[in-house]
């Protein structure tokens, strides 16, 4: 695998060591840490904690996304930001801010109050001009493999081979990415979004073959159902066995882990480092 690097701002990120993006929830009814961060200084805060336990991506959603979740416009999602944003950055300049939205709109907000890369979920399905916007900021961009609409994104699909599917789909995905002139792509499987237990295990062990090793790829499975449902438990009772996965996914090349917890995830990385 080649060690790539990509442009946050003028900032060079080198992957040659993984690197873990921090959660950052503002949304009252996100799944599992809903509600506790919804205010400036309670983000703040948080975002704090997150960078001292190892994150250098804090990746800040105005909006949930799990199943069942509030449905909320741009405008709310801006609202909903407000100064977190520029406060983060002023306290924290070491800090990379991940903005994760689905909306063109809250990209330009965004990128005005200083974000470093876009996390769309949507892939630019939701929103038509999603990947013209992220190309005229020159922000590196999280591609994120899910079904094409909001309406769907959880709908269960039978993939023939969940692989497959998802370079397919990459590959159509890139290709637009990269004749709008944006260069810094990053990979998501999409673990959670529409797919069985079964195909979600399936991709953790052949994560070495997703993407084509041009891009660094991103693994968010932190305290997501196909872990804890089959198992009986709760998603913030699942540690373990995420750092299990965790550790399979760094041994086939995973470069950033989004995670809610960032201290354990970092003993992991240290971990696969010290093999």
């Amino acid at each position: 695998m080649s060690h790539h690097s990509i442009n946050c701002n003028g900032r060079l990120v080198d992957f040659s060591s993984p690197k873990i993006m921090g959660i950052l929830n503002l949304t009252p009814d996100s799944f599992s840490d809903g509600g506790k961060f919804n205010n400036e200084i309670s983000a703040l805060r948080h975002a704090e904690k997150l960078l001292k336990d190892g994150a250098e991506i804090i990746d800040i959603g105005p909006q949930s996304t799990r199943p069942n979740a509030e449905f909320l416009s741009s405008d709310e999602e801006i609202k909903r930001l407000g100064k977190i944003i520029s406060s983060i950055k002023k306290e924290f300049s070491e800090a990379l801010i991940s903005l994760d939205t689905f909306y063109s709109e809250t990209v330009k907000f965004g990128f005005d109050k200083g974000i470093d890369l876009v996390n769309d979920i949507s892939g630019g399905q939701f929103d038509s001009e999603m990947f013209k916007t992220v190309a005229e900021t020159g922000l590196p961009y999280i591609l994120m493999h899910v079904n094409p609409s909001y309406e769907t994104m959880h709908d269960k699909i039978n993939f023939q081979d969940i692989t497959l599917s998802i370079n397919h789909y990459f590959s159509q995905k890139t290709a637009e990415l990269l004749n709008l002139g944006l260069k810094d792509i990053i990979l998501d499987p999409g673990f959670g979004f529409g797919k069985t237990v079964e195909d979600q295990m399936k991709m953790i062990d052949e994560t070495e073959y997703c993407g084509f090793g041009k891009y660094p790829l991103l693994i968010g499975i932190s305290r997501k159902s196909f872990i804890y449902k089959p198992l009986g438990k709760s998603p913030s009772d699942i540690n373990e066995e995420t750092q299990k996965l965790h550790l399979k996914v760094l041994k086939q090349g995973a470069k950033i882990l989004r995670v809610h917890d960032v201290a354990e995830a970092k003993k992991t990385i240290e971990t696969y480092q010290n093999r």
